[in-house]
């Protein structure tokens, strides 16, 4: 798709990128390289990473050396990998010293995690009548589901994980109001073989979304990021192990990107040592609460069957 005739109406996008991707693999500057070494020629990868998305959103004044527009460069050291030299913002060059000195934001949506702190109890799933609900199955490196159809464990009348067969408890709970509303389901494929991991970010609701292989852990996981006021946790065995603290909206934190790049580091090891083969769980469990994406999603209305756009009994 991308060729001179194109590139004018093409634009590259990242979506879902966190500062450790960023930091691993690059930004808008991945996209070129992936780019030019499946072929593009470099003028049009360059076009549309900087001229076509800049008119295309109507920022009339950027994305071209020309007289009247403005200065901001970005100075390579090669075009085939995108080697950044230096950064030129409004005609000035970009420095540590620079970023240092610009005027502070007011922080904003601090509060946005109402949700009262939990019991296990709440995590508690009565066997129905009417057999057990679908699993929602995880697809590693995607975000569609599959549905599910198993034989699920339950112990004294009620649905509980089963580690050995890595079919796991998901709860999402309401987080933008106190009512306490609560989803409960099944999933398979996180391979966690040991305590529950939990976060704020759940597009596109973003309410709290908890896995884990005890109540008691996701409890634990949960009532933790009421207290950070959003982010991620996880939790083994009654305490917490590792998290990362999202104050802004429950979606954004307040640090460098530093900081932030080394907690998703943290993070991610912590979480491979509770077993799970998952590059990215975090993000995969991000879209287990969106209810536009086939097949079986969660939210705290309950499991949602994407195909017939409706709750399951």
């Amino acid at each position: 798709l991308i060729t001179a005739d194109r590139t004018p109406f093409l634009a590259f996008c990242t979506d879902d990128r966190n500062p450790l991707d960023i930091a691993e693999e690059g930004h808008l500057d991945h996209l070129i390289r992936a780019a030019i070494a499946r072929g593009v020629r470099p003028f049009d990868a360059y076009r549309a990473a900087t001229w076509s998305a800049a008119r295309h959103f109507g920022l009339v004044d950027r994305g071209l050396v020309a007289p009247g527009q403005r200065a901001d460069l970005v100075l390579l050291e090669d075009l085939a990998t995108c080697k950044v030299h230096s950064v030129i913002c409004r005609g000035a060059p970009v420095t540590p010293d620079r970023f240092r000195t610009r005027p502070g934001v007011p922080l904003v949506g601090l509060d946005s995690v109402k949700l009262k702190p939990v019991t296990a109890a709440r995590f508690r799933m009565p066997a129905g009548a009417g057999g057990p609900p679908p699993v929602i199955g995880i697809r590693p490196g995607q975000i569609l589901t599959d549905r599910l159809t198993l034989d699920v464990t339950v112990r004294d009348g009620e649905l509980v994980s089963d580690v050995a067969r890595d079919i796991l408890k998901v709860a999402v709970l309401g987080r933008h109001n106190d009512r306490g509303e609560v989803g409960h389901g099944l999933v398979k494929g996180f391979g966690i073989r040991r305590g529950a991991i939990a976060s704020s970010i759940g597009h596109d609701s973003h309410n709290i979304c908890v896995i884990g292989c005890t109540d008691e852990d996701m409890a634990v996981a949960v009532n933790r990021l009421i207290e950070l006021r959003g982010g991620f946790a996880a939790a083994v065995d009654g305490r917490v192990v590792c998290e990362l603290a999202l104050p802004i909206a429950g979606l954004m934190s307040d640090q460098p990107f530093e900081a932030v790049e080394q907690g998703l580091r943290a993070l991610r090891a912590a979480v491979r040592g509770l077993g799970t083969p998952l590059h990215e769980p975090f993000l995969q469990m991000a879209f287990l609460a969106l209810p536009v994406i086939p097949h079986l999603r969660i939210t705290d209305k309950g499991l949602v069957d994407v195909d017939r756009f409706e709750l399951v009994p």
